[in-house]
């Protein structure tokens, strides 16, 4: 029996099939909701269930027994047996359509001193277009169908269509160990997307922190790219949290942004820092370092992108000790193959 999903406060609605969880559903409606992995891990697409008889499915790190006794779902693992209401954003990043193409690698760089970083360009085809948001990310699909995630690392370059990966090896990953030891350029790679709704919401003016670990970078700078392309100027202070000072592959452009784009401010944050490292910056977790400068973000909207432990942990000191509304925290947490099976 085919029930419907109200979406509050849009009043937003769509049909749902039996088995179908309110994520495929409101995608196929195009009615975007927050989502990242699609795997239940990520979190990004956790809602209030206000009304309504639903499944959970499959257990999850991202949503807790105390957060389902408060009415909390993940929609990417909730099914139905009733009409629901549920309390999410709807988000304008479905404005472009999802397309399956192929691609061409044109160029591969390794970008840090260890090497488990790669900078990748990809050629999009002439005879296709290809509009995304930046924020957004595509998905490789490979020969045996299964698919590996990234998100676009520059703004949308109608031009010259070429989309910039950063990617990090993963030893013993099916697809990363492939490019960095046998693909090379003009090598064919087929991709979907765009995908996800990790975009700037340029409705508020509010200040923006920005907030990155490792390649959680990537779509960060992305965003930066198009606000800049739409001459879109809010205060922004990006944070980007790393282990080593040699794994801030992008320092120099980070630091060309605090000389050229006003009211920008930019603090790398190092963890693991080893004594020939001579490290003289700031130390420790990046959310840390965060909540030590600005103890109240009441009036800030965040953008967290990462690996889960940073973005969760982030999340709950920014709404529990310095204000952050939830509505203010935008996130995208990137998981390994291995995350989304836990």
């Amino acid at each position: 029996m085919t029930h419907t999903i109200t979406v509050l406060p849009s009043n937003s609605t769509f049909p749902i099939e039996p088995n179908e969880t309110i994520l495929d559903a409101a995608l196929r409606a195009n009615v975007i909701l927050p989502y990242g992995c699609k795997d239940g891990a990520c979190g990004s697409c956790k809602s209030k269930i206000v009304s309504g008889d639903i499944n959970h499915f499959e257990a999850s790190n991202a949503l807790s027994e105390e957060e389902k006794a408060h009415q909390l779902a993940l929609l990417c693992h909730t099914t139905v047996n009733s009409d629901v209401s549920v309390e999410a954003r709807v988000i304008a990043a479905g404005q472009y359509p999802i397309k399956k193409l192929p691609t061409r690698i044109i160029s591969m760089k390794r970008a840090t001193e260890a090497g488990d970083i790669m900078l990748v360009e990809l050629q999009l085809p002439a005879n296709d277009v290809f509009e995304y948001r930046g924020g957004q990310y595509i998905d490789f699909i490979l020969r045996d169908g299964t698919r590996r995630s990234y998100s676009m690392a520059c703004a949308p370059r109608l031009t010259d269509k070429v989309l910039e990966l950063h990617i990090r090896h993963m030893p013993g990953g099916v697809f990363t160990d492939q490019l960095f030891s046998s693909m090379k350029e003009r090598d064919i790679l087929r991709i979907e997307g765009p995908l996800g709704t990790f975009v700037f919401n340029e409705k508020t003016g509010s200040p923006c922190i920005f907030i990155a670990s490792g390649t959680g970078f990537a779509p960060l700078k992305a965003i930066i790219e198009e606000m800049q392309a739409k001459y879109l100027v809010r205060p922004i202070h990006l944070y980007w949290g790393v282990r080593r000072p040699h794994d801030l592959y992008l320092n120099e452009l980070a630091q060309e942004w605090t000389r050229t784009i006003p009211n920008f401010k930019y603090t790398p944050v190092v963890s693991d820092a080893l004594p020939e490292d001579a490290w003289q910056g700031r130390t420790g977790f990046v959310h840390e370092a965060v909540v030590a400068d600005y103890p109240d973000l009441s009036q800030h909207d965040v953008y967290a992108c990462g690996v889960p432990v940073m973005v969760r942990s982030a999340h709950e000191a920014f709404t529990n000790t310095c204000g952050l509304p939830e509505t203010s925290f935008y996130s995208d947490a990137f998981l390994s193959a291995a995350d989304k099976v836990k």
